[in-house]
């Protein structure tokens, strides 16, 4: 913001900065514009987002969990935004539709995708051979490569098993990764960036893309391969219960809605309506969106509404963020925030410690779990005994 004026500052407005934009020039960054000029309405929720991820969520080496809805890669933003997150530590694990991370294969395998236009006359591009995802196009045999690529890779010996989306999604990177290699590619594919980083992906319906799709029709030659959900949705709260029980914060970083949202989100429910195991809720909540929260969706369910199941902490709620816009307008620019104003992070490589994160919350489940109904209920009254913003609610934890 600018300098303040000779001017007095009212006690009504105390709290409240003065909203006092800076003119934007051509050389301004996207950090200053971000803070100094997006102050009201979505621009500011904009910048609330951006300085929620940058100074709440990531310090401290908190854990990032991203949730992928929406064509983003198709779109690009798997090269352009999601690669460069990962790879500098900003994101630790991730939940996506299916169709994304089928569509990444495309950028991974170095196939041609184009910008094009809406407005197409869509029975002359079927004619054509030309498939249309709004604005992007590309050729019918991208599919048909794509597809002929999941099955060469899934018939070998090491998926003829049931196993975790993230194991399957892991094993699936290393030869996006290897193939990435051959073809002089660098930073192209979010699954391969995803096996070379140790980030674990998962998928809440893995039958609702083109990989499932796939992966159905090997089924009918036999393959071993079946998506394990148990071990999904066991793990994904292992991880938020790993972070929280070792003093740091769980965030959620939601772009869109849908499944993977609430996958993400019911980590919390799970650790303590179904495992019985004391918990208060994710740390910070930020989401992207354009869904309305009075349909009754969960695409677009407020934060204040998570908190009244458990997902959210509610003394943390003033700190959740809900920016509505399109996610291919907010992820570049949330992107271009952190680079600049966090140093890069560690990669956790969560997914070279999936194991002994699942043991730990058995035992946790085993512990204070039960078949008959569960008469525990976090009690929010109670003194925490934990000091800060960061696994407040395990007892006996201490924050590093």
């Amino acid at each position: 913001m600018s300098k303040k004026s000779g001017h007095p500052v009212s006690k009504k407005f105390a709290a409240y900065p003065r909203l006092n934009p800076l003119g934007v020039g051509k050389d301004i960054s996207a950090a200053d514009l971000i803070d100094q000029v997006m102050l009201a309405y979505n621009g500011g929720r904009l910048r609330e987002a951006a300085q929620l991820l940058a100074k709440k969520m990531l310090p401290r080496d908190g854990f990032i969990g991203m949730s992928l809805t929406g064509a983003l890669t198709p779109a690009g933003l798997g090269k352009s935004c999601l690669i460069p997150l990962m790879k500098g530590g900003y994101v630790d694990w991730i939940i996506s539709t299916g169709a994304n991370l089928y569509h990444d294969l495309h950028f991974g395998l170095d196939m041609q995708l184009h910008s094009g236009s809406p407005f197409l006359d869509d029975v002359e591009l079927r004619e054509e051979g030309v498939i249309r995802i709004y604005d992007v196009l590309f050729d019918y045999n991208v599919l048909l490569d794509t597809d002929a690529f999941v099955r060469e890779v899934i018939q070998g010996p090491e998926f003829q098993k049931p196993m975790g989306t993230d194991e399957f999604h892991y094993l699936l990177g290393k030869y996006v990764s290897a193939r990435g290699k051959k073809l002089g590619l660098k930073d192209s594919s979010v699954l391969a960036t995803a096996y070379e980083c140790g980030i674990p992906i998962f998928t809440s319906s893995p039958g609702d893309s083109s990989i499932g799709m796939n992966v159905a029709a090997m089924a009918l030659r036999d393959s071993k391969l079946i998506p394990d959900v148990n071990r999904d949705v066991n793990q994904t709260a292992a991880i938020v219960y790993h972070a929280k029980s070792t003093g740091h914060t769980s965030s959620v970083f939601i772009l869109g809605g849908g499944s993977p949202k609430n996958f993400m989100l019911q980590t919390e429910p799970q650790i303590q309506e179904v495992m019985g195991i004391e918990e208060r809720g994710h740390d910070y909540f930020l989401q992207c969106t354009d869904a309305r929260p009075d349909t009754g969706g969960l695409s677009g369910a407020t934060p204040a509404e998570a908190v009244s199941w458990g997902k959210v902490d509610p003394d943390n709620l003033p700190d959740c963020v809900v920016c509505y816009a399109d996610s291919t307008i907010t992820l570049p620019i949330i992107t271009a925030y952190a680079l600049t104003k966090v140093k890069p992070r560690k990669p956790k490589r969560l997914y070279d410690r999936r194991d002994a994160m699942l043991e730990k919350i058995r035992a946790m489940y085993f512990k204070h779990g039960k078949i008959a109904k569960i008469e525990h209920r976090t009690d929010l009254e109670k003194k925490k005994s934990v000091k800060g913003r960061s696994g407040r609610s395990v007892t006996g934890t201490k924050r590093e």
